[in-house]
């Protein structure tokens, strides 16, 4: 069974620490992928003390850089500076006890020359086998974005298949939204998927709403659940507030997929 996490506010650290303890939960950390806090040395170290002068959950994540992070770049500037968010996020996340860290893919779908889409296969299998590589002892992440399909994903994931410390995080919202269909995400991606986010829209735009709260049918994704998300090691309700949470966390309940 996935472990179940939810984004808490630094400002009402309390408030999240006790629905954690009701229900179980984990922490994705949200703090640390703005680039004017990574820059802010002397704010960064605060949000860390905080954190390590309260019990946190045992089982946390922590979203990396992705602003701008483009590993595939034809510009080698670019990438250095990709690279170096990308380093960044994952030191930080090591030094505040995260099991993993999520990256975006950060592809255009627009675009479908072959020059874009081998060289973006070709730079990210290159970039992604060498952090992986030299940062075994935490799990990386891609999450599909504005993907429209899932299958520059999939050709990634079995290029990667050798890195034990590499997987899909399957954004279900975002497939409902940005994807041609759902479903083919979740099957398509099941094999590599060991990291999700949900929460609920109108299958238009990412709204971020509580799960149940749209137009997401979330007995399909029950079934998901039980048929192709059983490497998942966690599930982030990606909401931004106690009050969405908990009523996440309440309809997944009655759906039988939190225990």
């Amino acid at each position: 069974m996935p472990k179940f996490l939810i984004v808490h506010k630094i400002n009402n650290l309390d408030e999240s620490l006790k629905l954690a303890e009701e229900y179980g939960f984990g922490f994705e950390y949200n703090d640390f992928f703005i680039p004017d806090t990574m820059d802010d040395k002397q704010k960064k170290k605060e949000i860390i003390s905080i954190y390590k002068s309260v019990n946190l959950p045992s089982y946390n994540t922590m979203h990396g850089a992705f602003f701008d992070v483009i590993v595939f770049s034809e510009d080698k500037k670019i990438r250095a500076v990709a690279d170096y968010r990308i380093r960044e996020s994952i030191e930080t996340a090591l030094e505040i006890g995260a099991k993993g860290v999520v990256f975006h893919t950060n592809h255009t779908p627009m675009l479908k020359s072959d020059f874009y889409l081998k060289g973006w296969l070709c730079k990210n299998t290159e970039y992604w086998s060498r952090i992986c590589n030299e940062y075994e002892n935490i799990d990386i992440y891609l999450e599909n974005m504005f993907d429209d399909t899932p299958f520059m994903l999939k050709n990634l994931s079995e290029n990667l298949s050798g890195k034990n410390n590499f997987g899909v995080c399957l954004d279900y919202a975002h497939a409902n939204v940005f994807g041609d269909n759902a479903d083919d995400f979740s099957k398509e991606l099941s094999a590599f998927t060991k990291h999700l986010h949900i929460n609920d829209n109108d299958l238009k735009d990412d709204l971020h709403l509580a799960v149940g709260d749209g137009k997401i049918d979330w007995n399909i994704f029950k079934k998901h659940f039980e048929e192709d998300f059983k490497n998942a090691k966690s599930i982030l309700i990606e909401t931004s507030d106690i009050n969405s949470q908990r009523k996440s966390a309440e309809y997944l309940r009655t759906l039988g997929i939190l225990k």
